[in-house]
């Protein structure tokens, strides 16, 4: 669907326009391909709205800290250009947000549009008749505009991964889980057993990962938090540290600030919808019993009917010098590639 317009006045207006726009076509059109590093966004604004109360806002929305990362990143990397610099190669930059204040706007909207002069590009227009208007809007939508620039971002990936995967994971996941899944390319196998497989792709600075595993449901004490980390905490000892005898571990308790002493950490726990399946997303952090090592993980847990099985997969981060934010969203996208058989019901 090319050049189509969505216009988002409310907050579920905004997802559920950028959901049912094509988002992405293919790159065998004449379309560019589009520029930019996943999570940059080029915002265009002029300087009295970006130095105003309308920039303040969206700077603080944009660059709020990504929530269980080691050290604060933002949810995007904000590059601010004025109208008049807006031509040429920036117009093909893969995340736009463009914005507009002038009286002559009847309402305050978001208006999105795709691959505009490039492919894949998501580009925003926000508008409104005062900036005034358009930080109260941001005020009742802003969560909204987010995940609409994260799902393109998250669409990027997936679309990636259908197109360049590991066959060798995919079969090995489909042979011992039953679940369909295609494994982005970069990724290699490190260790498989009956119920257990581990693969990272490696960097030269940095290192992410995923582990699958299962184990029996028995009901809903399976998927506490408490159950979820002890089991989380048998597998992963399955991962080596660099030292012998060394394993990965769940961070169960941190440091006071003030007093120096340890208290209780719980990763965070909340229930999400991803497509016709509920799924249980834990974040939090992990490091290693025996040596000096660790990082963020994110980790989505189901439960497959037709195995009597709960299902996991636990994605981890290890970046020391480099940022973790891209690593942990790549992982993140990973449960978007699993697919599980319908399950037969009765006639």
């Amino acid at each position: 669907m090319k050049n189509v317009f969505c216009k988002l006045c409310l907050a579920l207006a905004v997802v559920a326009a950028a959901v049912g726009c094509k988002s992405f076509h293919t790159l065998s059109s004449t379309k560019k391909v589009a520029q930019g590093a996943p999570y940059e966004l080029l915002v265009v604004c002029n300087a009295p709205e970006w130095e105003g109360e309308l920039g303040e806002a969206l700077r603080a929305l944009l660059e709020e800290p990504v929530p269980m990362l080691n050290q604060a990143e933002p949810h995007f990397d904000v590059l601010r250009i004025t109208a008049g610099d807006f031509r040429n190669i920036l117009t093909e930059h893969r995340n736009i947000l463009k914005v507009v204040v002038s009286p002559q706007v009847a309402q305050t909207a978001i208006i999105a549009q795709y691959d505009v002069a490039a492919a894949p590009q998501l580009v925003m227009t926000f508008q409104g008749a005062s900036q005034q208007a358009m930080v109260e809007y941001l005020r009742t939508n802003g969560d909204a505009l987010l995940r609409v620039l994260e799902m393109a971002e998250r669409d990027r990936t997936v679309k990636y991964a259908e197109r360049h995967n590991v066959q060798l994971l995919n079969e090995l996941i489909k042979e011992e889980f039953g679940v369909d899944m295609r494994v982005p390319k970069g990724y290699e196998l490190r260790s498989q057993s009956a119920d257990f497989l581990w693969a990272s792709y490696e960097f030269p600075a940095a290192s992410q990962g995923f582990f699958i595993y299962t184990y029996p449901y028995r009901g809903k004490g399976s998927l506490s938090v408490e159950r979820l980390v002890a089991m989380r905490n048998e597998f992963a000892r399955r991962i080596p540290g660099p030292s012998d005898g060394s394993y990965m571990v769940t961070v169960e308790q941190i440091p006071d600030a003030e007093t120096g002493d340890y208290t209780p950490f719980e990763p965070d726990y909340a229930v999400v919808q991803i497509g016709d399946r509920k799924w249980i997303e834990m974040r939090g952090f992990w490091d290693v019993a025996g040596d000096f090592m660790g990082g963020p993980f994110v980790s989505y847990t189901t439960v497959n009917e037709a195995a009597g099985e709960v299902f996991t997969i636990d994605c981890y981060v290890h970046s020391p010098k480099d940022g973790k934010r891209n690593y942990i969203r790549a992982l993140e996208h990973l449960v978007y590639l699993v697919k599980f058989p319908a399950v037969k019901t009765a006639e």
